[in-house]
């Protein structure tokens, strides 16, 4: 599983680079004085090049996020990218930075609100909630162009699963670093979701129905749990920084660490990118554990139920592996990391007749693979032994 790492730009090259990229043309650069007036062409409809205006970057724990215009001084982002920081830095298209801080919250999940003195005047974020299948952008932080972008649109693959309430908005909509914290809209630029993760053509955005219960739960009288919650984001992300760096020299203490901050956390994305440092550092069981953890919060991950499969696989537990593989299919069928763990774990677990369902969409998505696993249906290799 792939997901958006936190990016590497500095703050004063996003700052210092925006007014020399904009100002190509003398007629922009006299265009006023809003937030986003001099930002460049835009491909996407209308109205979704106009949420641009509401979409500002960020600079905090991460030293680039997006953040979304919800009040005339107010703005929500995501917990992930300004941690436990005192101070959150907006940086404007025109150059100028305004400070930010934290509305403290103890709602679970990612999701904070931002109060911004002398934010100039411009428009705020309107929601709507979104509809399977409709085309869907990211607008956000690009740090390479250093301006505000929208991109190229996706699908809503999977609503937010009922009665769950830290579940997801799903879909084919590209993001990348930097875009976290930013919008998701629809083609009339209607904000249905704020940018959280994603990768490998799966990515997830929280609903914008959940600013509302934000709200509610925002204010001084929240600080000692928004503080808990800043610290455990920051411990765990370090932490989980540090595994990646060295995956196969986890202590137990480190291990323990990543456990306890990345709960601690509330946010389900963390859960995810725990348990996959910790497979891959050799501790299967405790990677399943969270996996598992992660999936009861939202039924519908894609990514959290397709790191729990490779983490079961890994362990050797094919027949529990399958059930998930089933349900990988219906959302995610021609992925060919999907289809190559059900024809494995279909035969090495005694499904065959998953292997076989497999390979017949393997010979039609992806026809170059198709022969391997057909040596691999008819002979396979011995049952691997399980791994703790």
């Amino acid at each position: 599983m792939a997901t958006m790492r936190r990016a590497r730009n500095s703050r004063a090259e996003w700052a210092g680079g925006v007014a020399a990229a904009l100002c190509v043309a003398a007629a922009l650069c006299l265009a006023g004085s809003p937030a986003h007036s001099q930002a460049p062409d835009c491909d996407a409809p209308a109205p979704v090049c106009a949420a641009r205006e509401s979409v500002f970057a960020i600079s905090a724990f991460d030293p680039l996020g997006s953040a979304v215009r919800i009040g005339a001084d107010t703005l929500v982002t995501v917990r992930h990218v300004v941690a436990d920081e005192a101070e959150v830095t907006v940086l404007l298209e025109d150059g100028t930075r305004r400070l930010a801080r934290i509305v403290p919250t103890d709602l679970p999940g990612d999701l904070v609100l931002l109060h911004v003195d002398g934010l100039p005047p411009g428009p705020v974020a309107a929601s709507d909630d979104a509809q399977a299948g409709e085309a869907v952008f990211t607008v956000g932080a690009d740090a390479s162009r250093r301006t505000i972008v929208a991109y190229d649109p996706g699908r809503v693959t999977a609503l937010p699963a009922e009665g769950f309430a830290r579940a997801r908005l799903y879909s084919t909509a590209y993001s990348q670093p930097g875009n976290s914290g930013g919008a998701l809209v629809d083609a009339e630029g209607r904000l249905v979701g704020i940018v959280a993760s994603g990768g490998e053509g799966r990515f997830e955005a929280i609903p914008a129905a959940m600013i509302d219960a934000l709200k509610t739960r925002s204010g001084p009288g929240f600080a000692q749990a928004s503080a808990e919650t800043g610290a455990a984001t920051r411990i765990c992300i370090l932490k989980l920084d540090e595994a990646r760096a060295n995956p196969r020299g986890l202590a137990d203490k480190d291990v323990t660490a990543i456990q306890t901050s990345c709960r601690r956390s509330a946010n389900r994305q963390n859960l995810d990118l725990a348990a996959q440092a910790l497979g891959q550092s050799g501790h299967i069981a405790k990677s399943v554990a969270l996996y598992e953890e992660a999936l009861a919060l939202d039924p519908n991950a894609v990514n959290t139920r397709l790191g729990l499969a490779v983490s079961l696989h890994i362990a050797g537990r094919f027949e529990d592996e399958a059930e998930h593989l089933r349900k990988l299919m219906k959302v995610a069928g021609e992925d060919a990391q999907v289809l190559r763990l059900a024809i494995q774990a279909g035969i090495w677990g005694g499904d065959r007749a998953l292997a076989e369902q497999a390979y017949e969409v393997l010979e039609r998505s992806n026809p170059q693979m198709a022969p391997a696993a057909k040596r691999f249906l008819d002979n396979p290799p011995p049952r691997p032994k399980p791994r703790q």
